[in-house]
């Protein structure tokens, strides 16, 4: 019985040293910031790991374009800025469960 009382402390002991690095990266993710970017630069986008916007900028020499044309490039920027925060989401989590493929629309933490 001894064998299975080891064996229950080490799933536990791997279980909340999991948690604990869930929890950092997590905080990684939070704490990091990536620029997407649209119109060779001219409108750039600041997120962070949970996709809230930090930042936007825009070029002054958008500020004669018409109206539609700049909401087009926001969005492609913002859209870029996304799919990088995914990236990297994906990186950092990847190393939590060891390159294991997680199913499709999986989202940590639970």
């Amino acid at each position: 019985m001894n064998g299975l009382g080891d064996m229950m402390k080490q799933l536990q002991d791997m279980q909340s040293q999991m948690q604990e690095n869930m929890e950092k990266n997590q905080q990684a993710l939070n704490e990091l910031e990536i620029e997407g970017s649209a119109g060779a630069g001219l409108v750039k986008v600041i997120m962070n790991g949970r996709h809230d916007v930090k930042r936007v900028a825009i070029d002054d020499s958008l500020m004669v374009e018409d109206k539609e044309m700049l909401e087009d490039l926001l969005a492609a920027a913002v859209n870029d800025c996304v799919r990088k925060v995914e990236h990297e989401n994906k990186k950092i989590m990847g190393n939590l469960t060891g390159g294991m493929q997680m199913p499709p629309g999986f989202k940590m933490p639970f």
